[in-house]
């Protein structure tokens, strides 16, 4: 069925259906980066070169699966638009080709992280800190599959607006995977003591246990009782594989170049030393997890928006995104105030800031930190335009734009103000704020156009 071109929900009530899926997706997102939250505590009390390396460690995973996640993730506007004009096989259908997608990006990627120490052995790290990466990724890169097909799944749950037991799943696992990581990290209960070996085994037993807790909701939820998702995974469709693919692969490379700015920012921070690495790494983590929230909220914009593109209502579309970009904008500065009001407080949940010794570490975080609120205004307002962005299934053009942000503004001004200004660690973060108040600028006035001048983007190509 097609709405008429001029029908829209109120903006109270898009607010509604908007935060309805926002609120939940935003919760597990938090709730799982929690488990990073957690580890990097835990690192810092197994010490600060512990720290280090597993910062290093988790940031290179983290990257690696966002990157290829980004990909897959290719099915959320797919199955919302599909969603929105009732058609019931494509949803099958994409879903279906999105396990076969996870599973083909899934191998290669593992071969190659498995030889990681090769790969980086040119860069000059420190030989124990080498070691103590690869033990962690040697473990976590089996966990990458299943961590690609619970997002791509995750997508699929989200664009068909049923995103409440997300949130269960994620909650849940990101308990056990807590216990999990004290035990095997610390050598609780009778356990050996397997530091860094164990937070990254219990990681990749919960990201194992999330994916299968999914596919049997989608199983037996009488929500998707008339879905068939998983009847036919045998047969391979190449041109569906390929459509999603498509519309994926700009996702997956926009994700790489975002997440890829700032692991290249984190080996670069390693040139200043153990006590930079590790208050980067305390600031990291904590814009990651407060990250999460917009970041929700831009799976949210994307399943509206593309429902509203799916029933072809421009007038849906324009006021779906809108009220997706102000709820994330009110968000962010509340956020902002409380980073910028209590910073030694925050940094105090990952070190003892009392300890002299650690006082180098709080006061070259605290610094970072005030940067990095400012910057998380602007990078929520552009992951919540670029969720917008996606339901419209304009990814081509995304993707070429965050290169120039990220890397060709983000990263040279970043150097430049670090190496050539000498404002070391801080000065590779105001690199990371240029890029972002660039970027969130720019997929704004993007939206803004494709819906006030009524650009109708097919199905079939940007």
């Amino acid at each position: 069925m097609t709405i008429p071109n001029n029908e829209k929900l109120s903006i109270r009530t898009e607010a509604q259906e908007f935060l309805k899926l926002a609120v939940p997706l935003a919760g597990a997102q938090v709730a799982q980066l929690t488990t990073g939250f957690a580890d990097t505590v835990m690192m810092g009390h197994l010490g600060n070169e512990i720290l280090a390396a597993g910062g290093l460690a988790s940031i290179t995973f983290f990257s690696i699966m966002i990157a290829t996640s980004g990909i897959v993730m290719g099915v959320t506007p797919l199955v919302a638009t599909a969603y929105g004009a009732e058609n019931k096989t494509d949803i099958e259908q994409f879903t279906q080709q999105g396990l076969w997608l996870s599973l083909l990006l899934s191998i290669p990627i593992m071969v190659a992280t498995a030889h990681f120490d090769s790969l980086v052995s040119g860069l000059g790290l420190d030989e124990t800190m080498l070691k103590s990466v690869k033990t962690y990724l040697d473990i976590m890169l089996w966990g990458l599959f299943p961590a690609l097909g619970f997002a791509m799944l995750r997508g699929v749950v989200s664009a068909l607006s049923q995103a409440r037991p997300i949130f269960l799943i994620v909650t849940i696992g990101t308990g056990l995977n807590i216990l999990g990581n004290y035990v095997l990290g610390f050598g609780a209960l009778g356990f050996p003591r397997l530091e860094l070996a164990g937070l990254a085994l219990a990681s990749t037993v919960t990201l194992w246990g999330m994916f299968v807790a999914l596919i049997i909701y989608l199983s037996v939820s009488h929500h998707f009782e008339s879905y068939k998702f998983f009847s036919s995974l045998y047969q391979l469709k190449p041109k569906k594989l390929w459509k999603l693919f498509k519309i994926g692969l700009p996702i997956g490379v926009f994700s790489t170049l975002e997440i890829g700015m700032y692991t290249i920012v984190s080996y670069l921070v390693a040139e200043f030393g153990a006590n930079g690495l590790a208050a980067h790494q305390i600031v990291f983590q904590t814009i990651n997890i407060i990250y999460m929230v917009p970041l929700g909220m831009s799976f949210a914009a994307t399943a509206r928006v593309g429902k509203w593109f799916g029933q072809n209502n421009m007038v849906g579309i324009r006021q779906a995104g809108l009220v997706g970009i102000v709820l994330g904008t009110l968000w962010t500065t509340v956020i902002v105030v409380v980073l910028l009001v209590f910073p030694q407080q925050i940094v105090g949940l990952y070190i003892d800031v009392l300890k002299p010794e650690n006082e180098p570490i709080v006061s070259l975080a605290v610094s970072i930190l005030r940067v990095g609120a400012i910057a998380h205004i602007f990078d929520g307002v552009q992951k919540i335009a670029y969720g917008a962005l996606q339901g419209l299934q304009d990814t081509r053009v995304p993707m070429i734009l965050s290169f120039l942000f990220y890397w060709c503004i983000g990263l040279t001004c970043g150097y430049w103000l670090a190496f050539g200004w000498n404002l070391d660690v801080i000065g590779l973060w105001l690199g990371l704020l240029i890029a972002v108040a660039v970027a969130s600028v720019v997929f704004v006035w993007r939206f803004q156009a494709l819906g006030m001048n009524n650009i109708r983007i097919k199905l079939n190509g940007n």
